[in-house]
């Protein structure tokens, strides 16, 4: 009897990475920003203004971070890759022994590894490919990945960040509209915190709730800051 075997894996890629980083700021710094600022005075207006040039000046920043890891992470690879292209060349003998290891460690015997190893030798390109990513561990990256990185921070820190602020656009008592902000930035928190669990695998329970705590903690801890101070 034939039995069809179909694994699922999810493995969280770049946007998703990238949608968590922002939307996880975005959530977090403009709240506590909010709850710190009606600690200290009570009209709404002056918050928006303030959450709005905090939302602005946030998401360039992170926007700009992506861009900047993204294009490091392509200058280091186009940077490892020459340097193995340069020592096939100059020290092949050493490289190919560094195959012959990679190899043996799956089991493989000497006879094996060394087809293998006289193989690539005739193929310079993907014996270079092979270092890369059984080496090195690392893989092409995407020529377009900076943009798309600093877009997708900036845009899920963006909207992140209109969540808590929400609140403040409706009612013009600070304190009124902190109340209403905590509940439904608590329940974005908590909601979003479940979806970043089920994308990277953490039991979606107990992700919600870190998420929740945390950002309930830098709001609390910025409101109080505020009214010890005023």
């Amino acid at each position: 009897m034939k039995h069809d075997h179909t694994e699922k894996h999810f493995t969280a890629g770049d946007v998703v990475r990238d949608v968590v980083i922002g939307m996880s700021d975005g959530l977090t710094v403009p709240f506590a920003l909010a709850a710190g600022l009606t600690g200290a005075i009570s009209q709404s207006r002056l918050i928006v203004t303030a959450g709005f040039a905090e939302i602005a000046a946030g998401s360039i920043a992170m926007g700009l971070g992506g861009y900047l890891a993204a294009r490091g992470d392509a200058e280091h690879y186009a940077s490892e890759r020459a340097r193995e292209e340069a020592e096939i060349i100059t020290i092949p003998d050493a490289e190919a022994q560094e195959v012959r290891d990679i190899f043996l460690t799956y089991g493989l015997t000497e006879t094996e590894c060394s087809t293998v190893v006289e193989s690539l030798r005739q193929r310079p390109k993907d014996w270079v490919d092979f270092m890369m990513r059984f080496e090195l561990g690392l893989e092409p990256p995407d020529p377009s990945r900076a943009w798309k990185s600093a877009l997708t921070i900036a845009l899920a820190y963006v909207i992140g960040g209109l969540i808590p602020l929400s609140a403040y656009l409706f009612l013009s008592d600070a304190h009124a509209a902190l109340r209403l902000s905590v509940t439904v930035t608590l329940i974005a928190l908590a909601v979003f915190g479940g979806i970043k669990g089920k994308f990277t695998g953490v039991p979606v329970l107990r992700s919600a709730l870190q998420t929740s705590v945390i950002g309930g903690l830098a709001a609390a801890a910025a409101f109080l800051i505020a009214r010890w101070i005023g």
